[in-house]
C-alpha cells in the first residue's frame, strides 16, 4: 500500500489520502520507523519483501517464487523439478492488455488450466491450478537459470523484448506460445500463459515462535508452511477488492488463542497498483483498516498484553504500476508501552523518524523483542 506523491491526488500518496483511522492510531500511540524490506541490488517482489518481513535474509533463504507456491499447495517437488508461477494473461496486438485475465474467477481459470494440462501437459511438465489468475507449472529437469520478467511489471508493452532468455528458455518460449494458439481459438478472458518465477525446493530454518498465517496468495502461504507455521484458510478470499476483510480479521483473533502471533496479508493495495488504479488503492485501504485493523484492534482488547504491528511489505506506486525497493512505513503499538507516536500512519510521518532498520530481516526481531 505504499507509494509515491501524485498530482491527482494534491501531492500526497494514497496512504495521505485515505480516511483509516486505526492505523493512523497505532502510529499516534506506538512506535513508527522506516524498513527496506528489499535489500539493495534485488529486484523488488513479494517473494523478497514477505521473506525478510517474516525474519529471513532472502540473499541466504530464497530459491524462487514458484517452490513455495507449490509448498502452499502440498505440491511435492521432485529432486529435478523446477517450478514456475504461471500467470493466466491476457495478449493484445502483441502487447501484455492485462497481467491477471480481468481478474478471471477461480471457476473459469481453473478450467483452462485443466485444459492446458491436457493438451500441453505430459510426464515432464505438469499444470497446477490454484486462484483466480495465478497457477503453477513444473517442469521435470526445466530451466533454472532462466531470465524471466514478471508480467506485471510490463503492463501495456510488447511482450517480444520480455519473453525468457537463456540456457532453456526455448522449452518456456514455445510452451507459453503454443499456450496462446490453442486459448485464442477457444475465446474466454485468457489467451495465453506467462511463465515466471521458478526454483527448486527452498531450505528455511523453522519459526522460533508458534505463529499462522492468512492470505489469499499462494506464495506467503507457502514461506508460512516453509518456516513451520500454521496456514489457515478463510472463505471468500480472493486477493482483490472484493475478498473477505472480515473473515480474515475475525480468523486471525481466534488463532490468538492457542498461537504466539498471527501474520495476516492484504493482497488487493498492490493488486490496485498494478492496475495504476488510485480510486481502487484508496478504497483497498480504507477497507483493510476498517474491516481488518479496526476488528483486530477491538478483539485485541480481550488479551491483557499484546503487540501489533502494521506495515506493506513494498511499495507498488500508481505511477509505474509495479514494485519498487524503497523502505515503507512501518508502526507497532504495544499495550505495555505508552508512547507519543508519530502524528498518522503514512510514508511522510514515518520518514520523519529516527527508527531506521536497514535489513528487513531483523524486523521481526525488532517486533518481537520490543516492549
Amino acid at each position: 500500500m505504499a507509494d509515491w506523491p501524485l498530482k491527482k491526488l494534491g501531492g500526497r500518496t494514497p496512504l495521505e489520502a485515505a480516511r483509516k483511522p486505526n492505523m493512523d492510531w497505532i502510529a499516534r500511540n506506538g512506535t513508527c520507523g522506516m524498513v527496506r524490506t528489499v535489500p539493495k541490488g534485488v529486484k523488488p517482489g513479494s517473494d523478497v519483501a514477505n521473506i525478510s518481513i517474516f525474519g529471513y535474509d532472502p540473499r541466504v533463504s530464497y530459491s524462487g517464487r514458484g517452490p513455495l507456491e507449490a509448498l502452499s499447495r502440498g505440491i511435492k517437488l521432485g529432486k529435478n523439478d523446477v517450478a514456475f508461477r504461471c500467470n493466466l494473461v491476457k495478449i493484445e496486438n502483441g502487447k501484455m492488455a492485462d497481467y491477471s485475465a480481468g481478474h478471471i474467477t477461480t471457476a473459469e481459470a481453473r478450467k483452462v488450466i485443466k485444459f492446458l494440462d491436457r493438451e500441453l501437459g505430459n510426464k515432464k511438465t505438469r499444470f497446477f491450478a490454484g486462484i483466480s489468475y495465478r497457477h503453477l507449472v513444473l517442469i521435470d529437469g526445466g530451466p533454472s537459470k532462466v531470465k524471466c520478467t514478471p508480467p506485471h511489471d510490463i503492463t501495456g508493452r510488447p511482450i517480444a523484448k520480455y519473453l525468457p532468455k537463456g540456457p532453456g528458455a526455448d522449452t518456456l518460449n514455445i510452451l507459453m506460445s503454443d499456450s496462446n494458439e490453442i486459448l485464442s481459438s477457444k475465446g474466454g478472458k485468457a489467451n495465453m500463459i506467462w511463465l515466471w518465477g521458478q526454483g527448486k525446493t527452498p531450505s528455511m530454518k523453522k519459526f522460533p515462535l508458534k505463529g499462522s498465517v492468512i492470505t489469499a496468495v499462494d506464495l506467503i502461504k507457502g514461506i508460512g508452511r516453509a518456516i513451520g507455521l500454521d496456514v489457515i484458510n478463510v472463505p471468500k478470499v480472493t486477493g482483490y477488492l472484493d475478498t473477505n476483510y472480515t473473515g480474515k480479521a475475525k480468523y486471525a483473533l481466534a488463532s490468538l488463542k492457542k498461537k504466539d502471533f498471527v501474520f495476516v496479508h492484504v493482497e488487493s493495495p498492490d493488486e490496485s497498483g498494478h492496475e495504476g488504479n488510485i480510486k481502487h488503492k484508496i478504497k483497498a485501504i480504507e477497507d483493510f483498516d476498517k474491516y481488518v485493523v479496526g476488528t483486530i484492534l477491538k478483539g485485541l482488547k480481550k488479551f491483557r498484553n499484546y503487540k501489533v504491528m502494521v506495515l506493506p511489505d513494498h511499495a507498488t506506486p500508481i505511477s509505474i504500476m509495479t514494485h519498487s525497493g524503497e523502505p515503507v512505513p512501518f508502526a507497532i503499538y504495544s499495550s505495555r508501552k505508552k508512547v507519543r507516536g508519530a502524528s498518522g500512519y503514512n510514508e511522510k510521518s514515518a520518514s520523519r523518524s529516527k527508527l531506521r532498520i536497514n535489513q528487513g530481516h531483523k524486523l521481526m526481531d525488532y517486533f518481537i523483542r520490543s516492549a
